[in-house]
């Protein structure tokens, strides 16, 4: 049996509005940073990784202009 370890996200910021929820998250354990957005209406959920050099604050305000490369939210 294997044993598995996860590490907990820290939520940095959130955000809501017309049935959209927009989280910002840190990964404590590979120290990257996320933006997770829930689409209530549509139920679209993607989760988008900050890359290095990139502002976390434009991808947490306009999320949308990143989600081609986004990963399906599980």
């Amino acid at each position: 049996m294997t044993a598995t370890t996860t590490t907990p996200m820290r939520e940095l910021d959130h955000r809501h509005s017309d049935g959209i929820d927009v989280r910002l998250l840190w990964n404590q354990g590979d120290n990257k940073v996320h933006v997770a957005v829930s689409d209530h209406k549509t139920g679209e959920a993607f989760v988008v990784e900050v890359r290095e050099g990139e502002s976390a604050a434009q991808i947490f305000q306009h999320p949308f202009a990143y989600a081609d490369r986004g990963v399906p939210a599980t």
